[in-house]
């Protein structure tokens, strides 16, 4: 991280990037400017940690650099846009332009599917992930509970680039990825199926998401959901019926507020126990059922 012609500390450097990004209202001003120079020196963020309290210096092809992705981090354009990787439980997801930036709230959302489909009576179990965007929750499910096999879903075009990236970076064998519209997905595995997951979009038409990155940066697609949210939901609902065999759960993403109309519509259509969790924020965020 040193040069023979430093121009600068790395502390002072990240102090002063940190205070730009704090002036334009980022939320984690010090961690943002921490990673952002971890990606222009290739080193980890612990690493950027210490070299700051050793006193290091950074040259001054780095700090410009650096001052490039801080400058690009005030419009509020996504960290992981400027940095390309999003992290999700134990994996590192390549994002972008055209994809949903996946959230440390969907890692509850994984978790549920992940403990059923560990809890399946099934030498290998099938999850579906309908709408997988980046594929994260499919990923998860699929390295972490090795033996299932899983099936991914994804229309969207631009999000689909991200998508084939990152089933190829990860590599697993028991992960299928299909471009496909979610409610005609995987009708060979109707009846099948034990984990049907979904992250889908579900902020109401007329609302305005609060945070700048996910207003401007995110795609439309992966957001909105109708003049409820909940149009499709009511969707997966049905599909999730005919993929699932009896006693198959149904995971749903969803905002915080939403719990009691989801719950609503599983049980309207007949799934049994309809049940809403909390994140690790305490904010109800997903909301499962079972396959009668």
């Amino acid at each position: 991280m040193t040069s023979a012609a430093p121009s600068a500390s790395l502390a002072g450097v990240l102090r002063a990037a940190a205070a730009r990004l704090a002036g334009a209202g980022i939320g984690d001003p010090d961690v943002d400017a921490e990673l952002l120079a971890a990606f222009v020196l290739g080193a980890g963020r612990g690493a950027v940690q210490a070299a700051a309290i050793r006193g290091d210096a950074i040259t001054s092809e780095d700090a410009a650099r650096l001052e490039e992705l801080v400058a690009r981090r005030v419009t509020r354009e996504p960290l992981q846009h400027i940095i390309g990787t999003a992290p999700f439980r134990h994996l590192e997801l390549r994002v972008g332009p055209g994809v949903f930036v996946p959230r440390p709230e969907t890692e509850m959302v994984a978790q549920l599917a992940i403990d059923a489909l560990r809890a399946a009576a099934s030498a290998s179990p099938i999850a579906v992930d309908l709408g997988t965007g980046s594929g994260a929750i499919a990923l998860a499910m699929a390295t972490e509970v090795p033996h299932a096999r899983v099936f991914a879903a994804e229309n969207s075009v631009d999000a689909f680039v991200w998508t084939k990236e990152n089933f190829a970076l990860v590599g697993a064998d028991n992960a299928r990825l299909s471009f496909i519209d979610l409610e005609h997905a995987f009708p060979e595995l109707d009846g099948t199926v034990s984990v049907v997951a979904s992250n889908p979009p579900y902020v109401p038409d007329a609302a305005i998401p609060r945070d700048p990155e996910v207003r401007f940066f995110d795609p439309p697609v992966a957001l909105y959901g109708g003049e409820d949210g909940l149009d499709v939901v009511r969707v997966l609902s049905r599909v999730g019926l005919r993929l699932a065999h009896p006693g198959g759960l149904i995971v749903i993403e969803h905002g915080e507020w939403q719990g009691a109309q989801i719950r609503g519509i599983l049980a309207a259509d007949g799934w049994l126990a309809p049940a809403t969790h909390p994140d690790l924020t305490l904010r109800d965020r997903a909301t499962t059922a079972l396959r009668p």
